[in-house]
């Protein structure tokens, strides 16, 4: 398969085939914030970045509050580390209202409602408490504020981006929030510019080579905001003209071509999800049956998309199977073995 020197040095860059961390924190820490709307998949997105590792030991940095889940960026879920959290809402938080308005107006919460909403979750969860969704609607009701249709997702993700609420550990299966001082140090504030700066610098650094427009669509900011981030640390980034179109990088940014390597990646990774146009990752055959590669977990052989997969979890056991998109040689579907058993260590 002819290499792709955009999507091999992405895959180093985001450290799928140069995993060099031993904490599911530090994955995080250095990615700035990682998509994770599918809660399993990203923590097998966390895991695959990481030397070794295994799934209770991402699930347990989430329960202890190493690793934060809360609406971030575009706005949809984000794993992002604890000392981060503030700056990076402050930035984007301003962003998500201005999309979310048409659907406050339509479910008719104002300031009002959501700053009633937000006292009723900081008296409820006081004193380190975690509660479940149904525990959250029953009081907000019992407060006489509707949570029908959609006005309790809508609620609990206002007081998200307004810094009060954010995932706690899970109970079961059940997925908590607890308060935002409870999980999160205080931490210094950024001004815009620093903010920006900071946002720039670690999207840069973990998925170049990458556009101006890659970081406005990964970020959900303006073209401006996206553009003003990125002037400031041109300095310390490496570009690249190819088909007319600009891409950083950073320095360090080397690898050489690999032959038969093999990934499960999970969907929404950030493999793909980071980038605005992802031709890069498919090579040209598989297009048409690649096309929605960012909402499938997907099987990545030489730094290319050839195929999905999907796992079904037994007592002891995990199988998985495959969608190719074409053939594999013997020494791929050895190796497609290989990445398979990676992952089903993790799991087990």
């Amino acid at each position: 398969m002819k290499d792709n020197p955009l999507a091999r040095l992405r895959m180093y860059n985001q450290y799928i085939s140069s995993p060099v961390f031993s904490k599911p924190e530090d994955v995080v820490k250095n990615m700035v914030a990682m998509q994770a709307q599918d809660y399993a998949g990203a923590k097998w997105a966390v895991g695959l970045r990481m030397t070794s590792a295994k799934e209770n030991i991402v699930e347990q940095a989430i329960t202890d509050g190493r690793i934060l889940r809360t609406h971030l960026l575009r706005p949809t879920w984000h794993f992002v580390a604890p000392d981060d959290i503030r700056w990076m809402l402050a930035l984007t938080a301003p962003r998500i209202h201005a999309i979310n308005a048409g659907m406050y107006k339509k479910f008719e919460l104002d300031s009002i409602v959501f700053n009633k909403a937000n006292e009723v979750f900081i008296k409820a969860m006081q004193g380190n408490k975690q509660l479940i969704r149904a525990e959250l609607t029953d009081v907000l009701t019992r407060n006489h504020i509707p949570t029908d249709e959609l006005r309790f997702t809508l609620l609990l993700m206002h007081a998200e981006l307004d810094g009060v609420i954010c995932s706690g550990g899970r109970i079961g299966k059940q997925f908590t929030y607890a308060l935002l001082d409870d999980r999160a140090p205080a931490t210094p504030s950024l001004t815009h510019d620093e903010a920006l700066t900071k946002l720039a610098t670690g999207f840069f650094n973990t998925r170049g080579p990458a556009t101006i427009h890659d970081f406005a669509n990964w970020s959900g900011l303006t073209i401006a905001d996206a553009s003003t981030g990125l002037e400031h640390i041109k300095g310390h980034l490496i570009s690249e003209v190819i088909d007319g179109k600009i891409y950083w990088m950073p320095y360090h940014t080397t690898t050489a071509p690999t032959k038969n390597k093999a990934y499960l990646l999970p969907a929404y990774d950030e493999f793909a999800i980071a980038y605005k146009e992802r031709d890069a990752l498919v090579a040209p055959k598989y297009r048409e049956q690649a096309r929605y590669v960012i909402f499938d977990p997907v099987i990545v052989i030489d730094n290319q998309v050839v195929g999905n997969w999907k796992r079904a979890i037994k007592t002891n056991t995990v199988d998985i199977n495959y969608n190719l998109f074409g053939k594999l040689n013997k020494v791929q579907t050895t190796r497609l073995a290989a990445a398979a058993n990676i992952y089903k260590k993790f799991i087990l």
